[in-house]
């Protein structure tokens, strides 16, 4: 697997948002674009493996694959700019600014949600043989997905909003944990082996991402889902952005960060003098007898 250490890697994470801060706006928006794209792939491949077989055990399974295969081509998601980009910013790098971390956040937002609304289209054309018959079962599926988890969320209250936002918490926190484990090794196989649980957990304990929620909603409103655009926005876009950022940065990024770019002092003991260290010589002489 050609492991890479803590310290080592965490260079690596530093290094990639200062390339993702400083990255051209053309080239920003393009890698984005197919990131979101290739998600929203995925998690089409998944619902339908879902919906066909009836095991979403093995629709999680199968759903970091999208994942694996945009990191590889090295594309860009939020959710790992998100945790990436201000590390660079906390190494206080060159050219890395506050401006600069806003922007990139911008540009791959807006990359990934025009990647995933063309896949949602796309999708939304197959599922109905062009808007000519109704959605078949998997887009029935996304339809439900859409309702349940807005006006789901809604029907609760502020209890339904916490719970969404720790919910994209914990999603980020094991996304970047993904992102990083790929920096974990220098090996393919190593990358993948070590992106697949991480993204496998999150997708089958129904965390909210951001990106993946850019694909299921606007394909289920497309679908005839029954919630509004300010459901999907108010009751889990904006919402689910903020967690995803607040568990990317607090678990992930600042964490590592702080104990292996930044590790703190080592604890310095000093030696017993006097009759302790009498002592000590005394019992190990003895012991060595």
């Amino acid at each position: 697997m050609s492991y890479v250490s803590p310290r080592d890697f965490v260079g690596k994470m530093i290094d990639a948002g200062e390339a993702k801060a400083l990255m051209s706006t053309r080239d920003t928006l393009i890698r984005a674009f197919m990131a979101g794209a290739i998600l929203a792939l995925a998690a089409a491949f998944a619902v339908t493996i879902t919906v066909q077989t009836g095991n979403a055990l093995l629709g999680a399974v199968l759903f970091p694959v999208g994942f694996c295969l945009l990191y590889l081509l090295g594309f860009d998601l939020l959710t790992g700019v998100f945790t990436l980009v201000p590390l660079a910013l906390l190494d206080k790098r060159r050219g890395v600014t506050v401006r600069s971390m806003m922007r990139n956040w911008g540009l791959v937002f807006v990359g990934n949600f025009a990647g995933a609304i063309v896949v949602a289209l796309m999708m939304a054309v197959v599922f109905t043989f062009g808007f000519s018959v109704d959605p078949n079962e998997v887009g029935q599926r996304l339809g439900e997905i859409g309702h349940s988890r807005t006006v789901g969320y809604a029907e609760h209250g502020a209890a339904g909003m916490l719970t969404l936002f720790i919910r994209g918490v914990l999603c980020n926190w094991m996304v970047s944990t993904g992102v990083v484990a790929a920096m974990m090794s220098t090996s393919v196989s190593g990358k993948v082996i070590a992106m697949w649980m991480p993204i496998m957990l999150f997708f089958y304990m129904g965390f909210e991402h951001s990106i993946v929620n850019m694909f299921l909603f606007p394909s289920g409103l497309m679908l005839g889902g029954d919630f509004s655009i300010a459901d999907y926005l108010l009751w889990n876009e904006i919402p689910t952005v903020v967690g995803n950022l607040v568990g990317g940065l607090a678990f992930v990024g600042v964490t590592l960060f702080a104990t292996h770019a930044r590790t703190g002092d080592t604890r310095f003991i000093a030696e017993p003098s006097g009759e302790r260290a009498d002592e000590r010589a005394l019992a190990t002489n003895g012991s060595a007898r």
